[in-house]
């Protein structure tokens, strides 16, 4: 990573897994590294790069998983985030394409107030789960995700997309896990509506990984269409 810093965004080692759109929705096949840290805390000096491997996190294979299908709720055509808008948190961030880097890991937004979104996973507002991925802190200045962790239940989020129509979701939970226990399936699998999922670092910073124990998920569900 850049200047010493260091983030795993729901990091993709290559060879361990396969993903297959089925249906519109992201259905992953095999084992999964998953994890996001950031190298730094809010008004701390920069760190070092982290030294330490995403865990992984093992998920049903494909023959064992049904494709999701709509059941309720409304639902839109595909078409790229362009920025997301938390209200409640007073956050709004641009949206970057966020794929695999050369090496096999998940790509990372290279700034504090960018967020990204995973492009394997559906568009948020399609069926299925979208994955949008931001900092907690980034180069000692503070994320767009600094306190994703406490949003509500009910709160909206609404993301703008690129054939000038927005979504507008609504919070279903909002969950921290141990990264070693990263909940894959339920992050990933098949959905029977249009889903949102977004993830950032949570718990306390570990000096000796270089990386949050955590991370903190956010699960909402597409509330409201509205067209260009």
């Amino acid at each position: 990573m850049n200047d010493g810093d260091a983030a795993v965004l729901a990091g993709h080692r290559r060879g361990r897994f396969a993903l297959l759109a089925v249906a519109g929705v992201l259905i992953v096949t095999a084992a999964v590294s998953i994890g996001l840290a950031v190298a730094d805390r809010s008004g701390d000096p920069p760190r070092p790069a982290a030294s330490a491997a995403a865990p992984t996190a093992t998920v049903p294979p494909a023959s064992a998983r049904m494709p999701g299908e709509l059941t309720s709720g409304p639902l839109m055509a595909s078409s790229p985030p362009t920025r997301v808008s938390i209200p409640s948190l007073k956050a709004t961030a641009g949206i970057v394409a966020l794929g695999l880097a050369a090496d096999g890991a998940m790509q990372v937004p290279d700034s504090a107030t960018d967020v990204g979104w995973f492009t394997r996973a559906p568009t948020p507002g399609a069926l299925g789960p979208a994955v949008l991925a931001g900092h907690v802190n980034w180069k000692g200045r503070r994320g767009t995700f600094f306190d994703l962790g406490k949003l509500p239940v009910g709160a909206g989020i609404t993301v703008d997309r690129q054939d000038g129509s927005t979504a507008m979701f609504t919070v279903s939970k909002v969950e921290q896990y141990p990264k070693d226990h990263f909940p894959t399936d339920e992050v990933y699998g098949a959905t029977d509506h249009a889903a949102l999922r977004l993830i950032t670092c949570g718990g306390e910073f570990d000096d000796t990984t270089q990386h949050y124990r955590d991370n903190v998920i956010v699960y909402a569900r597409l509330a409201h269409a509205h067209a260009a």
